[in-house]
């Protein structure tokens, strides 16, 4: 199985052209959050009715799963903490989105969204304990924020990782975890695009200028993920020996 991974677009709609382009090449595409771009000059609605119209295009070339990220929420709920109620329109296009799983090939994708205070942190929190109980040869994570003391979650100044994350890694010890949300990680001094806790893998790809995306490329038959960037090109290795 091949997967493309992209996370961080922040409503750059060249790279959202380019996702067209290329998405049959690959046997799935996964987006882990900030799919919008809350600095915009483009109000929020108009990119969320942007944004959906790729939605739903792309399922038609490959299957998407989609999880949300901090720029993404456009309503508050009860609580008053921030969600992307507008994403579950694209589950109707297709899309697999925040709170549902997927499986394919004897894998098992948790899509998580974005959490912004108790109530959907302890959403996110049986979202994982649901799917801890369902049959799986691999188990992968996607979910916008880096864990806590990862090299993912560097900016090249301060550390912005999710603590809370880094103990469902160490609790549940999924094989695969795919995020974004810092930027620079893997272009600061002291960042990286991969990082390994236990027997988890845990990628950020981070975010770039131009047309194309930053992206990690997987393959599961041989075993690697490669990061392409305007940095280069990097491999490792997807499950430790």
């Amino acid at each position: 199985m091949r997967i493309l991974s992209v996370a961080d677009i922040h409503y750059t709609l060249k790279q959202f052209d380019w996702l067209k382009q290329v998405a049959d090449r690959y046997d799935l595409l996964i987006i882990p959050g900030d799919l919008l771009d809350i600095v915009s000059v483009v109000d929020l609605d108009t990119q969320i009715l942007v944004v959906k119209k790729y939605l739903r295009e792309l399922p038609a070339k490959v299957p998407v799963l989609v999880s949300s990220g901090n720029h993404d929420g456009d309503i508050r709920n009860a609580a008053g903490e921030n969600v992307a109620d507008w994403l579950q329109d694209a589950g109707e296009f297709g899309c697999h989105v925040d709170g549902g799983s997927y499986e394919q090939d004897g894998f098992l994708f948790t899509i998580c969204p974005w959490w912004d205070g108790d109530v959907t942190r302890e959403e996110v929190d049986e979202i994982l304990r649901r799917d801890s109980e369902k049959s799986r040869d691999k188990w992968v994570w996607i979910y916008h924020a880096p864990p806590a003391g990862s090299q993912l979650s560097w900016d090249g100044r301060r550390e912005f990782g999710d603590s809370f994350l880094l103990d469902w890694i160490e609790k549940y010890q999924p094989d695969l975890v795919l995020s974004g949300h810092i930027h620079q990680a893997p272009f600061a001094k002291g960042g990286a695009w991969h990082d390994r806790i236990g027997k988890t893998l845990v990628i950020n790809a981070g975010k770039q200028i131009g047309p194309i995306p930053a992206l990690c490329e997987i393959d599961t038959e041989a075993n690697e993920i490669t990061w392409r960037s305007l940095a280069g090109v990097e491999t490792t290795e997807l499950w430790a020996q």
